[in-house]
């Protein structure tokens, strides 16, 4: 699937993704604060990527370790709590491998958090020690809008903002 381009930006997926890199990168120079990076790089890909339907973030409770509860993010009513047990969120966090889904009905467990959802990626975020500290959920109303292009690009992007 190929992006669509709205407004000036670049038709090509992968030249997308690395402008908006740039741009959540110099946005959020000097900014020490996890939620204010959370909240910046879920707001910067929902605007950047028209097929995001659902973007942001579920932090890994530290208090309860194996469950993520949600975090910054833009889009419908998120889940509030996942166990590392259940769904594309859970895997992602249990496995620390990114989860592409193209077709959600199929993926054994998914939890619907929304019905319109139809494909989904998880990305692992690590913090500077590689510690989990969350993961990056993207969810879309159509199937199969993700590939190894996404894969790639936000999992360079979750390194350079988040493990540094």
């Amino acid at each position: 699937m190929s992006y669509i381009a709205r407004d000036d930006r670049p038709a090509d997926k992968a030249e997308r993704y690395a402008e908006v890199e740039d741009e959540i990168l110099a946005v959020l120079e000097g900014e020490p604060n996890l939620t204010a990076r959370m909240a910046t790089v879920a707001s910067m890909l929902s605007d950047a990527f028209p097929a995001f339907f659902w973007t942001g973030f579920y932090v890994v409770d530290q208090a309860k370790g194996n469950e993520l509860m949600v975090g910054p993010y833009q889009g419908t009513l998120g889940c509030l709590r996942i166990p590392f047990t259940r769904g594309v969120c859970g895997a992602a966090a249990r496995t620390g491998e990114t989860q592409i889904v193209e077709d959600v009905d199929a993926f054994p467990g998914h939890i619907a958090c929304d019905s319109r959802s139809a494909s989904e990626i998880v990305v692992p975020v690590r913090d500077g020690s590689g510690a989990l500290i969350a993961v990056l959920d993207v969810d879309a109303t159509e199937k199969a809008v993700f590939d190894a292009v996404d894969a790639q690009a936000l999992e360079r992007l979750m390194a350079r903002v988040f493990a540094t």
